[in-house]
């Protein structure tokens, strides 16, 4: 039975937020993130959720937009194998409404061996990642939500460290919400709280 305890999250200065366990550490209290992500992890499990928020991309049709996200940071991270989609679809999210329509989040899932910072290839940890896609159309802007979820650990890579190498333990066996529940919770708790984080763009 997992004991995570899951809370409400300010993002992007409390304009967003978004519910997840608190044992998902807020990364910018060590090192700077970039202005259009707010990154968490799990340093015990090597586990992360990413919130990310990107220029509207136009030329990405709707129904394909989470896979196509989620090919694309296996090209950036110059992962050694292209990502294995596992699954796609989508989701409602009922405390998103534009127009009194729900928003829908396009989701992926899928599976890439690719490796921490800096470190090349030969010490790449096999992850699966789960990838929420919320268009909002309105004010331009494609949300990206992101969690990263280790199977197995390269012996050479840094995660080894903290975690161990090999296979990664089951969340429930640390008591822990497994990472597809912590992406379900996370994305089905999205809400915006100020729309003038989007340039004064339209309210919903």
């Amino acid at each position: 039975m997992a004991n995570d305890v899951c809370t409400e999250r300010p993002l992007f200065g409390g304009a967003i937020s978004c519910s997840f366990p608190a044992r998902f550490q807020d990364v910018s209290n060590i090192r700077e993130v970039p202005d259009h992500q707010e990154v968490f992890v799990d340093p015990s499990r090597d586990e992360s959720l990413i919130i990310e928020l990107l220029d509207l991309k136009n030329e990405v049709v709707d129904h394909e937009s989470a896979i196509w996200f989620l090919r694309d940071p296996a090209i950036e991270q110059d992962a050694s194998d292209s990502v294995v989609v596992e699954h796609s679809g989508i989701m409602e999210l009922s405390g998103l409404q534009y127009g009194n329509v729900p928003v829908p989040a396009m989701t992926a899932v899928g599976q890439l061996a690719v490796s921490k910072g800096r470190q090349g290839r030969g010490a790449e940890n096999v992850v699966r990642v789960y990838l929420a896609n919320i268009r909002l159309k309105n004010v331009s802007t494609d949300v990206l939500i992101t969690a990263y979820e280790p199977l197995i650990i390269n012996p050479l890579s840094e995660s080894a460290r903290t975690v161990g190498a090999g296979v990664a333990v089951p969340a429930e066996q640390s008591g822990c919400l497994p990472v597809q529940e912590v992406f379900r919770l996370a994305v089905s708790s999205f809400k915006i709280l100020d729309w003038n984080l989007f340039g004064g763009g339209a309210e919903a």
